[in-house]
């Protein structure tokens, strides 16, 4: 949706500027995200919640995410990526400390649905940025971009667990993450973009064609993440018989290689392209799967855990990409619809993976994902942008 009179100088300061801004508008919703998950506990506790009627509540954040997504794209046709990044992050930290002091199961939820709806709605449009961001500099940004998000959320954990730990109020914890924020912001918003749609655009279309194809690419994508989120400890504690206080290594190991992946994968898709990066991406995530499906022995399994990140890494952000390049439709319309479908996999993919696990093992299901990720490899190049 570029607007050339909106657009920033073409110097290469303000455009290296303008590429640390992106990867700022990343960090900021992975940030706020991984802050949210130690206050759980606390916000249980206090709004006096049992374990079923947590995860009702907790339905309220990917509810308002869900929602939040195909508006924010409208709201970034009309008003430009920096006006609706701005808004929803003053969202996530006006919220964030409300969820700590949340007094009932519905205000709570309210609280949630503000902050979902308000990091949903900064995820879709930090991927409108980075695609524009990523065309302009001529060359693959995309991965290096996520890698973002996964950093910001390691830091925003580790925050917020290091000063719990020193037993702050939870409110006051709340706080400081906000004021961080906001000074991450205040020094990135400058080189956000200003682009608009041009008069008389559509601003809202069912998603079809080559963007349908890239979305339930995605979905499968997050799908395998949110596996690997919900499931890994799961897997490793009742299947392989590893200890609980030692199943959580799987995840780690899991996003470690992913992050780690992602800060060099931009040159990976520069030199293999793409389509070769999302096919090599598939190979190894799904062969990631067997080896932690088949291992009888912890060391084995984390490295099939490691396979997974290192395969996963860089599928979700050459798909972006693809959504960019791509003339169906305007990126401002094909963005929100392919960060819907992917959100919808890491929402619906890890309730699907306990009903095929009921059905038959968790064992099975770990296989089906990894044959769904083979067809995503094979399938991309029959959806190329």
């Amino acid at each position: 949706m570029p607007d050339a009179s909106n657009a920033l100088t073409d110097s290469p300061r303000a455009r290296t500027a303008e590429q640390h801004a992106t990867r700022a508008a990343f960090f900021l919703p992975g940030f706020a995200t991984a802050a949210w998950a130690p206050l759980v506990p606390f916000a249980k506790s206090r709004a006096g919640l049992d374990e079923g009627t947590l995860g009702l509540v907790l339905l309220c954040l990917g509810a308002g995410s869900l929602l939040a997504m195909p508006l924010a794209g409208i709201l970034a046709a009309r008003h430009g990526c920096r006006a609706v990044m701005i808004a929803t992050l003053l969202m996530v930290m006006a919220s964030l400390p409300l969820l700590a002091i949340a007094p009932s199961p519905w205000t709570l939820g309210l609280a949630l649905f503000v902050f979902g709806a308000g990091v949903g709605a900064c995820d879709c449009t930090m991927n409108i940025q980075a695609v524009m961001v990523e065309r302009d500099s001529g060359r693959p940004m995309m991965s290096g971009f996520h890698a973002f998000y996964s950093i910001g959320g390691a830091v925003g954990a580790a925050a917020m667990t290091a000063l719990l730990a020193l037993r702050l109020p939870p409110l006051w914890v709340c706080v400081l993450a906000s004021v961080a924020m906001a000074v991450v912001l205040a020094l990135s918003v400058a080189y956000w973009r200003r682009d608009r749609a041009p008069s008389g655009a559509p601003v809202f279309a069912i998603p079809h064609g080559v963007v349908l194809a890239i979305g339930v690419l995605c979905f499968v994508a997050f799908l395998a993440e949110g596996a690997m989120l919900d499931w890994s400890a799961v897997f490793l504690h009742e299947v392989q018989q590893v200890p609980p206080d030692r199943a959580g290594l799987g995840f780690m190991t899991f996003a470690i290689a992913m992050t780690v992946t992602r800060l060099v994968g931009d040159g990976i898709v520069a030199k293999l392209g793409r389509l070769r990066a999302i096919l090599l991406g598939s190979l190894v995530a799904a062969a990631g799967f067997g080896i932690a499906t088949l291992a009888s022995a912890l060391l084995p399994a984390l490295l099939g855990y490691a396979l997974i990140g290192l395969g996963c890494a860089n599928i979700v952000p050459a798909l972006f990409s693809m959504a960019g390049n791509q003339r169906t439709m305007p990126e401002s319309l094909a963005i929100p619809a392919i960060t819907t479908l992917g959100y919808a996999g890491v929402l619906a993919g890890p309730a699907l993976i306990g009903v095929v696990a009921q059905a038959s093992s968790l064992a099975t299901a770990f296989c089906l994902v990894a044959a769904a990720l083979l067809l995503v490899g094979i399938t991309a190049r029959w959806v190329k942008a």
